[in-house]
C-alpha cells in the first residue's frame, strides 16, 4: 500500500521517539498513591499530549486530588527529574531519523514537553536529538496556545520549515490518540505507533498504525527507501 508523497517529516517525542511514556505513568502513579487514587491507562490515554498545566488540571480533576495545578507540576518536576535522565530510545527510530537527514528530508520535533523537560529527557541523548534542525516545545513556545487533540504544535512546527511546505506534504509520528487527532486537524497524514496496551480500535484515524517503527517503509509516502 503506498499513500500520498510527502516531503517533510514531524515527530512526537514522548512514547515514539523516547520511552518516557512509561517513566509518566510511574511518576503520576507516585502522586496519586498519596491520596489513593489510581492512575489509570484510561486516563492516561485522555490526557497524552496535552500541555504541562494542562495535564496536571485534567489529573487532579479525574482524581479529585486535593492539590492545585502548581503544586502538581511543582511535584511531579522533582520526581521526573530523577526519572527522565534514565530514558531509552524506542526501537527503529533512530535508525528512521538518520535515513531521512542523511537523505536530506527535513524534519522536525513536535513535543508538547517544555524545554526544561526536554533537556531532562535528552540529557543522554543530545546527539540524536542535535539531528533536528527544528524544534517546537510546546509547554514552552507562546505561539502553541492549545494542546493536542488541537493542530496548533503541529502547525507551528511546519511553519518553522523555510520552504513552508503544504499540511498535506509534512508526515507526522505519533503515538498518542491525541496526537493523531492534532496532526489530522492540521491537514497532514500521521503514521501512529501506539503503546500495545492501546486498544486496536483508537488507532483507526491514524493514516498508517504500526506496532513498531521498525516496520515502517519510507517509500510508501515517497520518501527514500531505506537500503539495507
Amino acid at each position: 500500500m503506498t499513500y500520498k508523497p510527502v516531503t517533510h517529516v514531524l515527530f512526537d517525542m514522548d512514547g515514539l521517539i523516547l520511552n518516557t511514556e512509561d517513566l509518566y505513568t510511574i511518576g503520576f502513579q507516585e502522586i496519586a498513591s498519596r491520596f489513593g487514587k489510581c492512575f489509570t491507562y484510561d486516563l492516561k490515554v485522555k490526557i497524552m499530549g496535552q500541555q504541562s498545566n494542562e495535564l496536571a488540571k485534567s489529573i487532579i480533576d479525574a482524581l479529585d486530588l486535593p492539590m492545585t495545578v502548581e503544586e502538581f507540576v511543582s511535584e511531579s518536576r522533582v520526581i521526573f527529574e530523577k526519572l527522565f535522565p534514565h530514558c531509552k530510545v524506542m526501537p527503529g527510530i533512530e535508525k528512521l531519523i538518520r535515513h531521512l537527514v542523511d537523505n536530506n528530508i527535513p524534519i522536525g520535533l513536535a513535543t508538547s514537553s517544555s524545554i526544561e523537560s526536554y533537556n531532562l529527557k535528552t540529557r543522554n541523548h543530545f546527539e540524536l536529538f542535535d539531528l533536528f534542525a527544528y524544534k517546537t516545545w510546546g509547554s514552552s513556545d507562546p505561539e502553541v496556545k492549545r494542546g493536542k487533540p488541537y493542530p496548533d504544535i503541529f502547525l507551528v512546527a511546519a511553519a518553522k520549515f523555510p520552504d513552508k511546505p503544504a499540511a498535506e506534504k509534512c508526515l507526522v509520528f505519533e503515538d498518542s490518540v491525541n496526537g493523531v487527532e492534532a496532526a489530522l486537524a492540521a491537514g497532514m497524514p500521521v503514521v501512529m505507533v501506539p503503546a500495545p496496551a492501546l486498544d486496536s480500535s483508537l488507532s483507526g484515524r491514524a493514516t498508517l498504525a504500526l506496532p513498531s517503527a521498525e516496520l515502517f517503509r519510507p517509500e510508501m509516502f515517497g520518501l527514500p527507501p531505506y537500503t539495507d
